[in-house]
């Protein structure tokens, strides 16, 4: 049985690619995927404390507590204690911290590169919008998926 739409088999073979590239790069830094996205959460919104990291991601605290520590003991991140209250942790990259990652995604980049210079600078803002929404689809979609299973 396919796809309802056959544009639906289009967006799923997306998908597709794009899990089985983070699983490759994963495999290539010998981390886990959920241990990219984590550093790629680090990369994008900055330092963020554990919890943060735990809800973004959907993790108990016990998985995100090591979820960070492969990453620090593959020298990705470094744990920083609060200065006012040392009880609070926050997780921030290290310099350098994705430099292994970068040159994972080194074919990518470049394809990924090919296919913009298919697009005008006109095309850019509808792309951007586009991806935006999407992100916004699959995080609600992913937030009535975790409440269901409550």
């Amino acid at each position: 049985m396919g796809p309802k739409h056959p544009d639906e088999a289009v967006f799923r073979e997306f998908l597709i690619a794009v899990l089985l590239h983070n699983e490759a790069v994963a495999d290539r830094l010998g981390l886990q995927p959920v241990d990219v996205a984590a550093a790629i959460l680090l990369e994008t919104r900055g330092p963020l404390a554990v919890g943060a990291i735990s809800e973004e991601l959907g993790l108990p605290s016990a998985s995100t507590t090591r979820l960070i520590d492969r990453l620090e003991k593959a020298g990705y991140v470094r744990r920083v204690r609060g200065e006012r209250d040392r009880r609070t942790v926050t997780v921030e990259l290290v310099e350098g911290g994705l430099d292994d990652y970068e040159a994972a995604c080194e074919a990518s980049g470049r394809h990924l590169w090919a296919v913009g210079a298919h697009y005008g600078p006109e095309h850019v803002p509808l792309l951007l919008d586009m991806f935006t929404r999407v992100t916004e689809a699959y995080r609600s979609a992913t937030q009535e998926l975790r409440a269901d299973a409550t």
